[in-house]
């Protein structure tokens, strides 16, 4: 190993890894994480109905199949379209009952009485009645970061105020529940006398609600997180935490997640009105492009992994083949092993940098469609392009020529690994080798 690797990799294992560990189990980072995989449910299926209201056909198709589907959804577009805008249209509300809920479990206080003083609390700023009806403009993908920080606050201050005694002191006979309910009193009047003048400050001051407000704070933000360079340093900076054995995709993708959320969202009313389709890193983007068989881009590697003369290689390509089928890799991570593996450490992080950038351009040149829908990660890879860009079929060959450019990239690296084990495992195999090699 030269100096220069050595110290690399000294790097990760003693400045970055140690970072990451911590924020991977900071209490907040946590919440965030379980809040949005608890929503995700909700958000796939909204999703399809959204797909399945915008048939993948011109409005001109003579198929009878394609005339059909087209009639139906012309004739029945408000039925339809209800599960999604009561899933993804309205997708904040989840994600702020659900971070409460997880950081208020976290700190062992009622999880679902943290939930319900969170979504109070959203709902007070973010969609305050007007004309006997709740506007749900800021609900979707525009609440999103609204959602965070008010779930956040909420279940902060009735933490806070749980810490210091601070409420109801009732009796001992009084019922659980009861109490449980009166535990809400105060941290309910402490949200009304902090939080909704705040909203109503913002209000008069700036006319727009404390969402659009955020938004228009994170806006920048969210703008350079949708360009190559922050695609192609977060896939850095995940497979540098994989080298090192943490689990890059989930401190990276929990960082990530309000982000896709926010771009899925833009995606989706853009679509909705007909408009063109601007955003590109959304997680679909991520799982299905990027990473195709799991961090790493590894379905390549396990192709070439079933054909190695190495017969621990050999085995762990059988073993991870079809689990990498549907995007997990760890049999190939560890059982390889690719963590801190010197000879496996370029292409490992080399292979989905460059799917991103062909990806990238795929996309933005329209050689593919945009992201719109959000499928589950474990989808095979083709389907899952497919399924997220609105049944684009072209994206299934982009899959196919990703899977081929890691492929191409793992190869040389690849035999390097495979000619030292097979120099290891048996005498026989090693001098089987020099022999085809002379």
């Amino acid at each position: 190993m030269s100096r220069f690797s050595e110290s690399l990799f000294g790097v990760i294992e003693n400045q970055i890894s140690p970072i990451a560990a911590r924020l991977s189990s900071q209490r907040h980072v946590v919440a965030i994480k379980d809040g949005f995989i608890s929503s995700m449910p909700f958000l796939i299926v909204g999703s399809f109905m959204l797909l399945f209201a915008h048939p993948p056909f011109g409005a001109d198709s003579q198929w009878a199949f394609a005339r059909w589907w087209l009639g139906m959804v012309e004739r029945h577009s408000a039925q339809i379209m209800m599960p999604y805008n009561m899933t993804m249209g309205i997708m904040a509300v989840y994600i702020a009952a659900a971070i409460s809920y997880n950081l208020a479990i976290s700190y062992k206080m009622n999880g679902f009485m943290a939930a319900c003083l969170s979504l109070m609390s959203f709902l007070l700023v973010a969609a305050p009645q007007s004309n006997g009806a709740l506007p749900v403009g800021s609900l979707g993908g525009e609440g999103i970061f609204t959602a965070i920080l008010v779930s956040l606050y909420s279940t902060e201050l009735m933490h806070f105020l749980q810490k210091h005694h601070i409420g109801f002191k009732l009796p001992e006979q009084v019922p659980p529940k009861i109490r449980q309910s009166f535990d809400l009193l105060i941290p309910i009047l402490a949200i009304f006398l902090t939080l909704f003048p705040l909203s109503l400050l913002v209000q008069d001051q700036f006319g727009m609600l404390l969402p659009q407000a955020i938004m228009a704070v994170f806006k920048p933000i969210i703008s350079a997180s949708d360009s190559l360079p922050a695609v192609l340093i977060a896939v850095l900076l995940c497979h540098l935490l994989w080298f090192a054995g943490i689990h890059g995709a989930v401190i990276v993708g929990g960082i990530l997640q309000a982000f896709w959320l926010t771009n899925l969202g833009i995606n989706q009313q853009e679509l909705n009105a007909g408009q063109p389709i601007t955003q590109i890193f959304i997680e679909p983007f991520w799982q299905f492009f990027i990473v195709v068989g799991g961090s790493g881009s590894t379905m390549g590697l396990v192709f070439l992994y079933l054909r190695s003369r190495s017969a621990h290689l050999r085995s762990i390509g059988k073993l991870g083949l079809v689990p990498s089928m549907f995007n997990i890799n760890e049999p190939i991570i560890f059982g390889s092993p690719v963590v801190m593996n010197p000879l496996l450490f370029i292409p490992f992080i080399t292979a989905p940098l460059v799917n991103a950038i062909i990806a990238w351009v795929a996309t933005r040149t329209d050689l593919v469609n945009h992201v719109v829908s959000l499928a589950p990660w474990t989808t095979p890879g083709p389907i899952g392009a497919a399924w997220s860009t609105g049944w684009d079929f072209r994206a299934v060959i982009l899959v196919g020529v990703l899977i081929m450019v890691s492929t191409l990239i793992y190869y040389p690296f690849f035999k390097m690994y495979e000619r030292e084990l097979l120099k290891q495992e048996t005498p026989t195999a090693g001098d089987e080798l020099k022999a085809v090699e002379n």
